[in-house]
C-alpha cells in the first residue's frame, strides 16, 4: 500500500491518525517525509502494510519507486484545495505501476472542504470515482478527527481480497530495497520489503550492486526478529555496501553465488564524464546527501533541468558530512577548469572543512528541502551563461516621401503602420519584403517637432543614418535590441 499525492494535503498526518500516533506540525510546511519508510497494521486479523512517500513536487523519483513495490495506491487529496500538479504525477505514478487507486478526500473536517468539487477535477485527469459512475473508490477522511479511517482500511482490505494479492511462500525470498544508508556504527544499513518467500536471520541476500549475509533483522518498529513473510517490511544489517534505493533483491545459498550474480560492481558512484558541445557550458557539481534514497531522487529531478546551454555534470555524489576530501576534489579534479560547487542535502559540514573551503574559495551550499536546491542550482546555470542579446520589434513605418540625401543620412516621410516608432531605435530596410539594408532612427519628428514616440496611424518625419539609399515605398522595421541574461 503506498500513500501517493500532493504536498501538505495530509498524508503524513493520514499515516500518523491510521498508527494512532501524534501528529506535530512541524517546518517548512508541517510534518515533511524525509524517506521512503514504512509501516504495518492490523486489521479484521489482516497486514496492512504502508509505504509513505515523501510530498513535495521534487520527490518525483521516490514517488514512482513506491508506487512500483505497492500493491494498492491511496491517493490523498485535500478536500478544499483540489487536484495540484503533484496530485496529477502521483496519478501517474500509479498508473504506470498499474495498480487500483483508492481516493482519500482529505481535512473533509474544513469550513472550504468541497469533496464533489474535486470529484469532478479528478475525473478530469481520467480518475472517475464510483459516486460519479466510476469504478474508483472514495472515501471522505480526516485526519485530524479520525472520520473515515476505519472505512479506508476496510477498502484497502477489500479492494485486496478483489484483486486476489496473494504471495507465494514457496519461492525463494525477493523483493525490493525501499530505503538504505551508511550507519556510522552499524555500516550499510537497508529497508527491504519482501514480496514473495522467506527472508530469515542469517540468509544471504544480494541486488544488482552488493550482497552480504545478514546479521541483523528487524521489523518496521526496530524490535529484533528471525523471520519475515512476504509483504514486511524489514530493516537489514549485513551488506557489504549500502544497496541503492529500487533495487531487486534475491536471497541465494551462499555468498559466492550471490557474488556471482552481481551485474554492476559498483563500489562507488564515481565520476561521469559528458561529451559537451563547442556552444555549451558546464556546471560542475559534487553531491553529499544523508541516504541513497535521497541521492538518485536529486539527481532524477536535476536531469529534467534543460541543459541545451550548461550541462550538469555531477562529479561525485555520496552519502555523510561534506568534509575536506569533498573540497580537495572539488578543486582539483582533473575535467575542472575551475573549482566544482558543493551540494548537501541534510547534512552537515564541519568548521574545519568549512574554513578549507573559504580558503580555496569552493562554493559551498546547503539545503533541507530538494526543490530549494533544485531551484538554487537553476540559478547558478543562467549565472554562467552570457546575457542574450534579445530583438524586440516596435513598429513598421511606409515611407512615402525623401525630402534630404547625404553620404550616409536621408530625412524621409512615412506613416507607422504598425505599433510605434522610437527615436534611437534600429531600423531594417525592407523593399519588395525583401531585406536591402539596416541603420538607425537619429531623429523623429511630427508635425516638424521634434518627439521621442510616434504612434500607428500618425504621419512622421525622421532622420535616418545608414548605407542604404532609401525609396518611396520602402517599408521601415523599426527594432530594438536588449540585453537579457541567459536562460536555460
Amino acid at each position: 500500500m503506498v500513500i501517493l499525492g500532493h504536498i501538505d494535503h495530509g498524508k503524513t498526518s493520514l499515516l500518523s491518525s491510521i498508527r494512532k500516533l501524534e501528529f506535530t506540525p512541524g517546518k517548512p510546511g508541517g510534518l515533511i517525509t524525509q524517506h521512503i519508510g514504512a509501516f504495518e497494521i492490523e486489521k479484521d486479523g489482516k497486514k496492512i502494510i504502508f509505504i509513505d512517500t515523501p510530498g513535495h513536487e521534487a520527490f518525483s523519483a521516490m514517488r514512482s519507486r513506491g508506487a512500483k513495490v505497492a500493491d494498492i495506491a491511496v491517493l490523498v487529496v485535500d478536500a478544499g484545495q483540489g487536484v495540484q500538479a503533484q496530485t496529477k504525477e502521483a496519478i501517474s505514478h500509479a498508473k504506470l505501476a498499474g495498480i487500483p487507486i483508492i481516493v482519500a478526500l482529505n481535512k473533509i473536517d474544513k469550513p472550504e472542504a468541497n469533496p464533489e468539487k474535486v470529484k469532478r477535477e479528478l475525473s478530469k485527469e481520467d480518475i472517475i470515482v464510483e459516486s460519479l459512475g466510476g469504478k474508483i473508490p472514495s472515501i471522505l477522511t480526516s485526519a485530524k478527527t479520525g472520520q473515515g479511517i476505519e472505512e479506508l482500511l476496510g477498502m484497502i482490505l477489500l479492494v485486496a481480497e478483489m484483486e486476489g494479492l496473494k504471495a507465494d511462500l514457496s519461492k525463494r525470498g525477493e523483493g525490493v530495497v525501499i530505503e538504505s544508508y551508511l550507519d556510522s556504527q552499524k555500516g550499510p544499513t537497508a529497508t527491504l520489503l519482501l514480496s514473495d518467500g522467506i527472508l530469515k536471520l542469517g540468509d544471504t541476500v544480494g541486488t544488482f550492486s552488493t550482497f552480504g549475509k545478514i546479521k541483523n533483522l528487524e521489523n518496521f518498529q526496530g524490535a529484533p526478529i528471525e523471520t519475515a513473510l512476504p509483504s514486511d517490511p524489514v530493516i537489514v544489517i549485513g551488506f557489504e555496501d549500502v544497496p541503492r534505493v529500487g533495487e531487486n533483491f534475491e536471497v541465494f545459498p551462499d555468498l559466492e553465488t550471490a557474488k556471482n550474480h552481481l551485474k554492476i560492481s559498483e563500489k562507488k558512484r564515481e565520476t561521469r564524464i559528458l561529451e559537451v558541445g563547442p556552444e555549451q557550458k558546464v556546471l560542475n557539481l559534487i553531491l553529499k546527501t544523508d541516504v541513497l534514497g535521497s541521492i538518485e531522487a536529486i539527481e532524477e529531478v536535476l536531469r529534467t533541468l534543460p541543459q541545451e546551454k550548461v550541462v550538469l555534470r555531477i562529479l561525485k555524489s555520496g552519502v555523510g558530512q561534506i568534509n575536506e576530501s569533498d573540497i580537495k576534489f572539488a578543486k582539483a579534479h582533473p575535467a575542472l577548469s575551475y573549482p566544482a560547487v558543493i551540494l548537501g542535502f541534510r547534512v552537515k559540514l564541519d568548521p574545519v572543512a568549512q574554513s578549507f573551503a573559504e580558503r580555496e574559495k569552493v562554493k559551498i551550499m546547503t539545503f533541507e528541502v530538494i526543490y530549494e536546491l533544485v531551484e538554487e542550482v537553476r540559478k547558478f546555470m543562467e549565472k554562467i551563461l552570457e546575457p542574450e542579446a534579445v530583438r524586440v520589434e516596435l513598429g513598421k513605418v511606409k515611407i512615402s516621401a525623401i525630402f534630404l540625401v547625404e553620404k550616409n543620412r536621408q530625412i524621409i516621410g512615412g506613416k507607422v503602420t504598425e505599433g510605434e516608432v522610437k527615436k534611437g531605435t534600429q531600423i531594417e530596410v525592407l523593399r519588395n519584403e525583401e531585406l536591402v539594408g539596416k541603420g538607425k532612427l537619429i531623429n523623429l519628428q511630427r508635425d516638424k517637432k521634434d518627439v521621442d514616440k510616434v504612434m500607428k496611424g500618425q504621419d512622421c518625419g525622421m532622420l535616418f543614418e545608414g548605407d542604404t539609399k532609401i525609396e518611396e515605398g520602402d517599408i521601415l522595421v523599426i527594432y530594438i535590441e536588449e540585453r537579457r541574461k541567459g536562460e536555460i
